[in-house]
């Protein structure tokens, strides 16, 4: 458990900072996973039927889980206030103590498709090239905060690659070049294996993938420190209106996303 403890503290912060990443095994209670996967559930029953062809076909997650399609306002409630909770929080004010900021939330489960393969990948790929993905590894700061809903097989993350470059074997593999595919494995890879009730957080910028089997469904939280430009990468509809943060115990996250898109 995440306690008081200053020098453990001082432990998490300095292996995020070496390494990218740490977990905090048996960090929920077996209630707060319970009421969490109600809610998850409710919203991944719904998001299913309304993307039957994309959920067999490639689907191996969504997005968006805290908006108004699929959840009524009294879940949405519940999945604010957990993503917001003290225990989050402590975690969250750790790595980014400076007005951090909700940025999204993901829902990762098993591909129908048996085809498909898990992939490595940064998550700044996506947005640039490779001179801006050199960039954001140095400039910014996404955070993962990773609650796995059921046992699952987890990550695998290649360590300190959220501050250094690929190296030739990463670089071919992650960018599928000389014959390599995203889908082999790499030498320095370390996988994590993710329990219901532990917490595993890592740096959107390094080098990682999931690891498909079991139960696989892991709710993973998106913060970013405001210094990063990712205000408009916000759906506004993901976030609580004025008469829900009322109802929100600490809604500090949401309230600075919300500060960065009016001055955007």
């Amino acid at each position: 458990m995440l306690n008081e403890n200053h020098q453990f503290h001082e432990k998490l912060v300095k292996q995020y900072e070496k390494q990218g990443y740490f977990v905090i095994r048996d960090y929920f209670s077996v209630n707060e996973i319970a009421a969490l996967r109600k809610v998850i559930l409710t919203f991944h029953h719904a998001w299913k039927q309304d993307n039957a062809t994309f959920y067999h076909e490639e689907a191996f997650n969504s997005s968006l889980i805290t908006g108004s399609q699929y959840l009524t306002t009294h879940d949405r409630l519940k999945l604010f206030n957990f993503i917001s909770s003290e225990k989050l929080m402590k975690v969250i004010d750790l790595l980014i103590p400076e007005a951090p900021s909700f940025m999204n939330t993901q829902l990762f489960f098993n591909p129908v498709n048996p085809d498909q393969k898990d992939f490595w990948h940064r998550d700044c790929q996506y947005d640039h090239d490779i001179e801006g993905q050199k960039r954001a590894i140095q400039e910014t700061q996404v955070v993962h905060l990773r609650v796995p809903l059921f046992d699952e097989l987890g990550m695998e993350l290649v360590p300190e690659t959220h501050k250094r470059w690929d190296n030739e074997e990463e670089h071919n593999v992650r960018q599928e070049e000389h014959g390599r595919t995203s889908d082999e494995p790499l030498s320095l890879g370390q996988k994590v294996q993710l329990a219901a009730g532990d917490l595993l957080v890592f740096s959107a910028d390094m080098i990682h993938r999931g690891i498909y089997g079991l139960d696989r469904l892991a709710l993973d939280i998106l913060v970013f420190d405001p210094c990063g430009d990712f205000a408009d990468y916000v759906d506004d509809d993901c976030l609580p209106s004025l008469a829900m943060l009322e109802k929100i115990h600490d809604g500090r996250i949401y309230q600075n996303t919300i500060t960065l898109k009016k001055k955007n």
